[in-house]
């Protein structure tokens, strides 16, 4: 029966690593964080077009992408976002087990980080609330009712505002966390056998650097955002490698299972 049982948790552990293996891909790859910045960049190229020429700070500014293109205007509003953080919580929680062994205060305290961090983001993220009321602002038929979505929409953006500098203390507060929490993370990986030193000292880099955003913000807002496709390069290695890692532990879950 303890053999059944073990085996049965081998199971378990090998069919978490491998969907946390898929998801750091998937994250990494399809639903990275902020595609609005690399649209962009394809717009200013000339290489994508129909996106907004001037940044979006208004409420009627979004409700008009949204009615012009709604996928796009989800896209700049950062839902994809939303998956890019769920896929994250499952990545945490593989690393966690992978991890608890070698330094299990430092992984509570990064794990537990890293999901109030994803929690904060999705109480913030607006997509979905500003598509709807884009819609009901359209479907208005008095002035008083457009008025009314209209306030609604500029309370919504006092939360989160992809279009201007400062988008919101829930968006700033769940980056620094998740930041932490890899960091942490990254550290922990340095005395851990399951991740090699490639990988703990990019995740160092990767979210070392991805912190700096917040001193250049407060300090120097003209060029706040240079710290963000600095560190993207070592994020996407960082994640590549932490992947091949998963794979690599669902594979020994499944011999010593076996």
């Amino acid at each position: 029966m303890e053999n059944s049982f073990s085996a049965d948790q081998a199971a378990a552990w090998r069919a978490l690593y491998k969907l946390a293996g898929i998801a750091t891909l998937l994250a990494v790859f399809v639903f990275r964080r902020n595609l609005a910045a690399e649209l962009a960049l394809l717009g200013e190229l000339g290489l994508l077009r129909g996106l907004p020429t001037e940044p979006l700070t208004s409420a009627n500014d979004w409700f008009n992408l949204f009615q012009e293109n709604r996928l796009l205007g989800l896209t700049l509003m950062n839902f994809f976002d939303l998956v890019e953080y769920a896929l994250l919580g499952l990545v945490l929680l593989a690393l966690y087990h992978a991890l608890q062994s070698t330094r299990r205060s430092a992984m509570l305290v990064a794990t537990v980080s890293g999901f109030i961090g994803i929690t904060v983001y999705f109480a913030s993220n607006q997509a979905f609330a500003m598509l709807a009321l884009s819609e009901r602002y359209i479907a208005a038929t008095t002035a008083a009712q457009s008025s009314s979505y209209l306030a609604a929409g500029e309370a919504l953006l006092a939360i989160n505002n992809p279009g201007s500098l400062h988008q919101g203390t829930g968006i700033y507060l769940s980056l620094f966390l998740v930041l932490i929490s890899g960091l942490i993370i990254s550290i922990v990986m340095l005395r851990s056998r399951i991740f090699s030193k490639a990988t703990a000292v990019v995740g160092i880099l990767a979210n070392g650097i991805g912190l700096c955003y917040f001193l250049t913000l407060a300090l120097t807002p003209a060029v706040y955002w240079i710290p963000i496709p600095i560190s993207a390069p070592f994020r996407v290695i960082w994640y590549f490698l932490m992947a091949i890692a998963f794979f690599k532990l669902a594979k020994t879950q499944s011999l010593s299972g076996s």
